[in-house]
């Protein structure tokens, strides 16, 4: 995925750290392949009858120019097909998850995850169909569109965590009154903020041996990697850290009251080598921390 910034307006996304409490991992990883890139020229077809089946791409739009799309896989592989009226373009799910929306080639925003099967043309590819979310496409316009609308869908839960945090405020005034005890991380596949069943049942398990720490508070910050634009890996990295502090909450039962607000820091404060597929799997990653105040663990170990 070595295209960073090479497109305008991109929405595109974002081996383990270290885990000191209990060597808790959260999924596998997968191994750095090159990048390939496969390009198209001529006139569109008008009918797909006698061309052969191409390659199945499961990944997110990294640029679009005219008539072409470049798809980026978790992998690395960066392929550019050309898409047209023959296209068949739709979104699953939307509101209340119904039905299959039919698209134009206008909706093919950057940064959408998408499923594009292909067909063999020229010297290149032709997609066939492609598949995308349509909850994706809400976000990638939202995104598009400007700043205050991309937020008034995260409105609720932002003010939920800062309700808790205004209760948490008498006891943390400051990050720096607390050690850090424990970390483990969620991984992702590019574009992703989903979580794996594996790191799921890691994330109970984490928080049960945390809950064994009197005190104990979890703070979570969700990361990209460097691929792609600013605004939509900053909203990314705050749905990557949403989604593991209501799974914890929700499915593991850590108390509302013990968690901070959850934080998205985009691509700062990388773990690993942007530069490298390998540094960009490490990268898109939530860590978990868990926090007891310094003061309480001093008292303890006194």
């Amino acid at each position: 995925m070595s295209i960073t910034r090479k497109y305008s307006a991109a929405l595109a996304l974002g081996a383990a750290m270290v885990l000191p409490f209990g060597g808790v991992s959260a999924q596998e990883l997968p191994p750095a392949s090159a990048q390939q890139n496969i390009n198209v020229y001529g006139n569109l077809p008008s009918d797909l009858d006698g061309l052969a089946e191409g390659p199945e791409l499961d990944g997110f739009i990294s640029a679009r120019t005219g008539n072409e799309i470049t798809v980026t896989e978790a992998n690395g592989n960066a392929t550019t097909v050309a898409v047209g009226e023959i296209t068949d373009i739709r979104a699953r799910g939307g509101f209340l998850g119904l039905g299959r929306t039919e698209l134009s080639t206008g909706s093919l925003l950057n940064g959408i995850p998408v499923t594009v099967e292909t067909v063999q043309w020229a010297d290149g590819l032709l997609a066939s169909r492609i598949r995308f979310s349509a909850d994706d496409l809400e976000t990638a316009e939202m995104i598009r569109t400007g700043t205050e609308q991309r937020f008034a869908l995260n409105e609720e839960a932002i003010e939920e965590n800062a309700a808790a945090a205004e209760a948490l405020r008498g006891r943390v005034a400051n990050i720096d009154q607390y050690n850090v005890t424990g970390v483990t991380n969620v991984y992702f596949d590019t574009g992703r903020h989903n979580i794996s069943p594996v790191a799921q049942r890691e994330l109970c398990e984490f928080a049960t041996q945390a809950s064994a720490t009197d005190g104990a508070q979890l703070l979570v910050v969700g990361y990209t990697d460097s691929v792609g634009n600013q605004d939509y890996n900053q909203v990314l990295s705050e749905r990557r850290a949403s989604g593991v502090v209501n799974y914890l909450q929700q499915q593991c039962g850590w108390a509302p009251w013990r968690m901070m607000t959850p934080t998205g820091m985009a691509e700062a404060d990388p773990a690993a080598d942007n530069t490298t597929e390998a540094g960009r799997a490490q990268n898109r990653r939530v860590s978990v921390n868990i926090l007891v105040s310094k003061a309480l663990d001093e008292g303890m170990g006194g």
